[in-house]
């Protein structure tokens, strides 16, 4: 792995867990009744899809990498694509 890709996925590897850290905080604050419950749960909603897309272009970029392909050419999918995924 090149310089450049192990930055690219400490980039990609470091909004992940400032997303995680953001959900956690806005679900304490969704069980404490801190903030709105309708806007807190469209936050939650958009955060959610937003780390799904994160997830998913890591996974993108790691599977090219063992394939011998480019991971640069990976890219963020559609959110209706990336919701459909099974766990």
């Amino acid at each position: 792995m090149s310089n450049s890709e192990a930055d690219a996925e400490r980039q990609i590897l470091g909004r992940i867990q400032e997303m995680i850290s953001q959900e956690k905080d806005l679900r304490d604050r969704l069980a404490e009744n801190t903030i709105d419950q309708p806007t807190g749960h469209e936050r939650l909603g958009r955060l959610e899809t937003e780390l799904d897309q994160c997830w998913d272009l890591l996974r993108q970029r790691r599977a090219r990498a063992a394939a011998g392909q480019d991971p640069a050419e990976a890219h963020v999918r559609p959110a209706s694509q990336v919701e459909d995924y099974l766990s």
